[in-house]
């Protein structure tokens, strides 16, 4: 059994999905403070100071003005905004995900090789007498 686990740890997919998944994990913390630090504030900017991450609705509890004051009373909240706050970082994952594979794509492709140039005519026609007193 060890052998054959050997055997499937060791192929050549594994080791790259596990590879991937490792770096994803990382490029995962990078779109979080992206999303987060950069993108949220200006979005909040552009539509008057709103702040996805207080957007909530208190199912029970005491209503609160932000999240933070809701769950130090324990009120029990529908988070919503952190859900759009998900979206934004699926978002961007996806598209930046989508534009490095679309770039190994075009790197690794293999270009069609170009086809020779039409040959000219007189050359044909030269090509024809040749055979033609070649065949008499």
């Amino acid at each position: 059994m060890f052998q054959e686990f050997k055997k499937f740890a060791m192929r050549g997919n594994v080791l790259d999905l596990a590879v991937g998944v490792i770096i994803g994990a990382s490029f995962t913390g990078i779109v979080t403070s992206l999303v987060g630090d950069v993108i949220n504030p200006v979005i909040g900017l552009v539509l008057g100071g709103l702040d996805f991450s207080n957007f909530f609705v208190t199912l029970k509890g005491p209503e609160t003005a932000t999240l933070a004051a809701a769950k130090a009373a324990g009120a029990v909240t529908l988070n919503y905004g952190n859900f759009i706050n998900a979206m934004i970082n699926f978002l961007i994952v996806a598209l930046v995900l989508f534009l490095i594979v679309r770039q190994i794509n075009k790197l690794t492709t293999p270009k069609a090789p170009e086809a020779p140039p039409a040959t000219p005519e007189d050359v044909l026609l030269l090509r024809e007498i040749r055979d033609s007193l070649k065949s008499r």
